[in-house]
């Protein structure tokens, strides 16, 4: 059955008569099971609005009082974390366990937040001048926004509402059109926490719904999770409007493979770094670095294991990896497996034309392998955000720095050695900003932030994490003298004790 799905303005569900609607597919099975509707300029602007007037009584409840809410909300999420990863599954494609882990990961940022009193202390100096005190505070912005991709629809929404709502502003969240459900899910779990009508409001849609938040003079900030180009207009646009921008935008992940490396354990680390999830994640490894010896090692251990991915419905158990979100998605990366073929570098493994016995209309397509691949080429140059691995030989560690430095994109990457003075200088010399040793995917925990260099973020701060505070924040500074008696004549001087 289809079901209508709806906006959260006001702590309400709206349906506009004015809106258009979207289809939402079950990946798995390629059926519509949603209509989901887009917004227009004027549902943006009524969901501003009530954020807007909501802005200044969730401003002025105690840090303490807002902290319980997360609390509050911490509790629910961890109650109803299986019903939010079936519904991740059910709308984007991706395996329950890893599901599962999205949410969690996200919860950790809630608990973050709820300590959120003592991340907004400020610094207290006492006598800078004569009788004269100085000190500092961090003040809410006000509306914020928050624009968020498909592949993680309630890991990247808990980046951002938990730590703008804990530091006194309102937030509009924009969600990905393509599985819109966990997020007004998520919403509905913070009302029932106790958060007041209008601090929170979801509206769907395309890009009408986000260039009316990047214009709109009460928005003060924007948060963004998506590629490149779009990290870009978002910057570009909301920079213009005089927002606070976080823009994250693409990867290309490289994860360098030394001789000396365990090539069992770095076989197991691209295999789960490059196709699960179908590869659709930031933070996926979409390049395995071979230097010298280790080409042919990781190729013989990796094209068996990619032959032999447990491929089915993410409600499967035996299920490794699931579907790609959408039929338009699964024919881009088919489309990069041609490329690869025709730009001259050797497939390994063909994932294309790959059917599930019971969900023929299903979005699947099979883990794909190339190597011999140079970096002239586009499946090394573009991402693909598909279950495509590409393998460059280089022959010493130095070329392999040199690859991953030249590369436009510096959001994560990895490096796999036994010795310490080569990991250490990996992470001195690199120009990306998360990097693992010996751990494939690098993501910072909630109490760190999460942010990538170059043309992987537009902006000063990463998200989440001590960053998040400062980015949802406004630093004050307060330069205070309270006399006891008159004082005569007054200062032509700058005042220096």
């Amino acid at each position: 059955m289809t079901n209508t799905l709806y906006h959260i303005i006001d702590g309400a569900r709206v349906q506009p008569e004015t809106d258009q609607y979207g289809d939402v597919y079950n990946p798995s099975t390629g059926e519509v099971t949603a209509k989901v509707p887009f917004a227009t300029e004027k549902t943006v602007k009524e969901a501003v609005a009530n954020a807007a007037a909501a802005f200044p009584d969730w401003a002025a409840t105690t840090p303490l009082k807002r902290s319980r809410v997360m609390f509050k909300f911490r509790q629910l999420l961890e109650a109803r974390s299986e019903d939010l990863a079936r519904l991740i599954v059910k709308e984007h494609g991706k395996v329950f366990n890893d599901a599962h882990g999205s949410v969690t990961r996200g919860l950790e940022v809630v608990e973050f937040a709820c300590g959120i009193a003592q991340l907004l202390k400020g610094e207290f100096t006492e006598q800078v001048g004569s009788g004269i005190d100085s000190y500092s505070l961090r003040q809410p912005l006000g509306v914020c926004a928050g624009i968020t991709p498909f592949n993680f629809p309630a890991m990247v929404p808990m980046w951002m509402i938990p730590i703008a709502l804990a530091c006194g502003n309102t937030f509009v969240l924009k969600p990905s059109e393509k599985d819109p459900s966990t997020s007004l899910m998520l919403a509905e779990l913070l009302l029932e926490a106790g958060l007041p009508k209008g601090v929170l409001n979801v509206v769907n849609g395309g890009k009408v719904a986000v260039d009316t938040l990047l214009t709109h003079p009460d928005v003060q900030a924007v948060s963004f999770v998506g590629s490149t180009p779009v990290a870009e207009h978002v910057y570009r646009t909301g920079s213009a409007h005089g927002k606070r921008v976080q823009a994250l935008g693409g990867a290309k992940n490289h994860m360098v493979v030394m001789p000396d490396a365990d090539m069992e354990q770095a076989t197991d680390a691209l295999m789960g770094a490059a196709y699960g999830s179908a590869g659709e994640r930031c933070m996926a490894i979409a390049v395995a670095v071979a230097v010298g010896s280790a080409g042919e090692q990781l190729i013989a251990r990796l094209v068996p294991r990619v032959r032999k991915l447990k491929i089915n419905d993410g409600l499967e158990p035996s299920s490794e990896m699931g579907p790609l979100v959408t039929r338009e998605h699964l024919a881009k990366v088919s489309g990069y497996v041609d490329l690869g073929v025709e730009e001259g570098a050797e497939l390994l493994v063909d994932g294309r034309n790959f059917t599930v016995p019971g969900h023929e209309k299903g979005f699947f397509i099979g883990g794909s392998l190339f190597d011999h691949v140079t970096s002239e080429m586009r499946i090394y140059k573009e991402e693909i955000f598909g279950p495509v691995l590409v393998v460059v030989r280089v022959p010493d560690f130095d070329s392999a720095v040199k690859l991953i430095n030249d590369h436009e994109f510096g959001n994560g990457t990895a490096v796999f050695t036994r010795d310490g003075d080569t990991a250490r200088t990996f992470v001195s010399t690199i120009r990306v900003g998360m990097v693992g040793i010996n751990v494939p995917i690098p993501v910072p925990m909630a109490f760190h932030s999460f942010g990538g260099w170059k043309r992987s973020l537009f902006g000063d701060h990463h998200i989440h994490g001590p960053e998040g505070v400062r980015f949802y924040t406004r630093l004050k500074t307060v330069t205070a003298r309270w006399p006891t008696g008159i004082r005569a004549g007054a200062d032509f001087i700058m005042p220096t004790m």
